[in-house]
């Protein structure tokens, strides 16, 4: 549409030229007057600016610019022709306006309409030869012979075809650039289209060469690995996905007895430490030719998935302990109790120095652990509803660390850093149960580090309103196996505890709405992450993605953590 506009008021611009120049050459000097003015330009111009009127109207009345620009193109070329007949036919200076048109017409058509223009520009040159040579219209140039007619005639008529075949080729190269142009175009669109969906794709999915190393990595294959598109450009699939020889093995015997590709799962380790588990498929890229050109993996993060189930198990396995844990509790307590009381009036009637006293001192102790047993186990089988109110983190963990650099545990060889905002940093939750937490982690801490080390708490906001709580030792680690077991009740604890610290520590995170990660290396230590909303919603399944997990430790301080017997 804008080419056209631009053809329509160019050729009334050239057209005023014409005029122009017409003027001051039938003048024969700068000194212009209106009877200088040619009548054949000015007619012609006068002509252009109605037929631009025209021209717009049907610019604007039909959508076909095709018939349109051919229109105009042969109305220029009658034009000329009536001009050059009314100045001078066969001597007229403006035949070179047929080279003009044909020249300009390569533009706008395509080869053979081109040719087209200089066919129409030779036979109306032509025709105006032949009638003025046999006298049909009368000619307003100089007299010339027959001969001389017949030279200028074939003279320009072999320039308009040279001309035209010349245009018709410039056409037909613009023609194909445009094409060209349109097919690059059309072909960047559809690859940036293809390059949205592949990034827009919720699954994980990597693309390799022949030789396994990874050609493309799709955003959410770089949030569930934590690492970018940039960072593992290059690396071997095996470094990234361990074992997956097999599944390509497995992959390849399916295929070949026309079975669906099976999925596996493995476990990947992030940047940061932290263990995901996918479950994957693979198979091969093939190019247009049908030749195999690589492999195409997509997997989906199944740790939430898996963690919910196990959280679904361990839901399970706690119901069942909640409906015998009250009446278990109460068959022990009853004996438990008329045995200590026994042991009392037996010890006071005791010699101190005696092996009856020092017997029954054991017994009181070993009753005093059994009962602390009994109350841990309901602590966790049937936890307390918490009273909630907004708990300042930093004053919760301050106290906390106050009270642990006084405990007998705590060895000159230890050392406690805090990183606490100056500010408070507010949380909905249980005060005392928060404070449970902290100590039994930090007492962990303290127990995986046996020859001393140091302990580092520090707070800090998180995204999406939640306040991260980090605790960190230098200990001695966890193995993988101990990764499997935590937050189960009973483990085996490296503390000389009962093993359901961490289990109550995970019911408490959960009912606050709260996650907690676990990373750690054995033989580098410890970190511990928690991460609880600033506004109690509703409640969320907490996240242990862990490599490795800390030891329990025994019973908290009854006083400090606000834990009654049962």
């Amino acid at each position: 549409m804008q080419k056209v506009q631009n053809l329509i008021i160019g050729r009334l611009i050239v057209i005023f030229l014409l005029l122009i120049t017409g003027w001051v050459w039938y003048s024969r000097s700068l000194n212009l007057t209106l009877s200088d003015i040619p009548r054949g330009p000015f007619l012609i111009f006068a002509i252009s600016v109605g037929m631009t009127a025209v021209y717009f109207l049907f610019l604007r009345l039909s959508t076909n610019l095709n018939w349109q620009v051919r229109a105009q193109f042969l109305t220029d070329i009658f034009l000329i022709t009536w001009l050059i007949w009314q100045t001078g036919d066969l001597t007229s200076p403006y035949i070179t306006l047929y080279i003009v048109v044909i020249g300009v017409s390569s533009i706008f058509l395509n080869p053979a309409q081109t040719l087209m223009m200089a066919f129409v520009s030779i036979a109306l040159f032509s025709l105006m030869g032949v009638l003025i040579a046999f006298d049909i219209i009368n000619g307003t140039g100089d007299s010339v012979s027959t001969v001389r007619m017949i030279q200028v005639v074939s003279f320009h008529i072999v320039a308009f075809l040279v001309v035209g075949l010349l245009a018709a080729r410039l056409s037909d190269r613009r023609t194909s650039g445009e094409q060209l142009v349109e097919a690059t175009r059309s072909l960047a669109d559809l690859r940036a289209l293809h390059e949205r969906i592949v990034e827009s794709i919720r699954s994980g999915l990597i693309t390799t060469d022949l030789a396994g190393k990874i050609y493309t990595f799709n955003t959410a294959a770089a949030e569930i690995t934590g690492y970018s598109a940039a960072e593992i450009h290059g690396w071997p699939i095996q470094d990234l996905i361990p074992n997956i020889d097999e599944a390509l093995q497995l992959t390849s015997e399916a295929q070949a007895r026309g079975e669906q590709s099976p999925r596996f799962e493995c476990d990947l380790m992030t940047p940061e430490g932290f263990t995901v588990r996918i479950g994957y498929s693979v198979t091969n890229l093939f190019s247009e030719e049908q030749e195999k050109s690589g492999l195409i993996i997509t997997f989906q993060d199944l740790t939430e998935i898996r963690s919910m189930e196990e959280s679904v198990r361990r839901k399970d396995r706690l119901a069942a302990v909640g409906r015998v844990g009250a009446g278990l509790a109460h068959e022990i307590r009853n004996p438990l109790g008329a045995m200590r009381g026994a042991i009392q009036v037996l010890e006071s009637n005791t010699p101190k120095d005696s092996v009856q006293a020092d017997l029954m001192g054991i017994i009181m102790r070993e009753s005093d652990r059994l009962n602390s047993i009994i109350t841990n186990f309901l602590n966790y089988a049937k936890p307390k509803s918490g009273n909630f109110s907004e708990v300042d983190v930093c004053e919760v963990i301050r106290d906390t660390t106050t009270l642990l650099r006084h405990s007998p545990e705590l060895k000159d060889s230890h050392i406690i850093v805090e990183h606490l905002p100056d500010a408070p940093v507010t949380v909905l939750a249980d005060s005392s149960q928060l404070k449970q937490v902290i100590w039994n982690l930090a007492r962990n801490s303290i127990s995986a580090m046996p020859d001393g080390g140091k302990l580092t708490v520090r707070v800090e906001q998180a995204a999406n309103r939640r306040v991260r709580i980090a605790i960190e030792d230098t200990g001695i680690g966890m193995t993988p196996e101990q990764v499997e077991q935590l937050f189960e009740p009973f483990t085996n604890s490296t503390s000389g505890g009962t093993g359901l610290g961490l289990s109550i520590v995970y019911q408490i995170i959960k009912d606050h709405s709260g996650t907690v990660n676990v990373r750690s290396s054995e033989g580098e230590g410890t970190t511990i992450t928690i991460e609880l909303p600033r506004e109690q919603t509703s409640v969320e399944r907490p996240r242990h993605n862990i490599q490795k997990t800390n030891t329990d430790q025994g019973s908290p301080l009854s006083e400090f953590l606000n834990v009654k017997n049962e």
